[in-house]
């Protein structure tokens, strides 16, 4: 550490440092403001930004609901543009509109995008567990199968059970799919579902 005899030795130091180091610091301070300024700026316009698309978004949905068939160009739209949470809503939304037409590929095609809009694991495991079902329903068991592997949580086991025992037993398989039942069964299901998924048991032995 260098060591000043006096107040001048100290003022001449840091004369000389700023004037070799001058030109770096300035361009710290303005990068670090302008970290600074452009971390707000981005926070600011995420902020915005999910405000305005919670906004369109409840817009969509409401119309869709409303059943005016002018506005489902518009919400398929606004799925594919908005990467995000409320464009994977938005998809589910529009995957019911097309189940309800019997218009099932176009339903799993929009639930295939919402998957890819969102990284949320519980909005991928409800999108994942509609889509299984829709799948089992267009006789893809084997696809629907895989598509119940990438469900994730405890909470959707006894769902996943009970879907899983439906693509098997699409597919003849009589005791993977008490296997998969008894599983759901044992796996915290609630009463309603538990019984359901009893009551599947019970008809495979008729």
């Amino acid at each position: 550490m260098e060591i000043y005899e006096n107040e001048n030795d100290q003022v001449d130091a840091i004369k000389r440092f700023f004037a070799e180091n001058g030109k770096a610091l300035a361009v710290g301070v303005i990068l670090g403001v302008g970290a600074l300024v452009g971390w707000r700026y981005w926070t600011s316009h995420q902020t915005e930004s999910a405000q305005s698309s919670s906004a369109t978004y409840e817009r969509v949905v409401s119309a869709l609901k409303a059943d005016k068939p002018e506005t489902l160009a518009s919400a398929e739209k606004f799925a594919a543009e908005n990467k995000n949470t409320y464009g994977a809503l938005a998809s589910l939304e529009l995957a019911q509109q097309f189940v309800d037409r019997n218009e099932l590929e176009k339903a799993a095609a929009q639930l295939q995008q919402g998957l890819a809009a969102t990284s949320d694991e519980n909005l991928k495991g409800m999108i994942n567990i509609r889509l299984a079902r829709i799948q089992v329903q267009l006789k893809q068991q084997d696809v629907a199968l895989k598509t119940l592997d990438s469900v994730k949580g405890e909470g959707w086991a006894a769902i996943v059970a009970d879907l899983r025992g439906e693509a098997l037993l699409s597919k003849g398989d009589k005791q993977g799919a008490r296997t998969a039942w008894e599983s759901g069964v044992k796996n915290n299901a609630s009463p309603a579902l538990s019984e359901m998924m009893q009551m599947k048991i019970n008809n495979l032995s008729i």
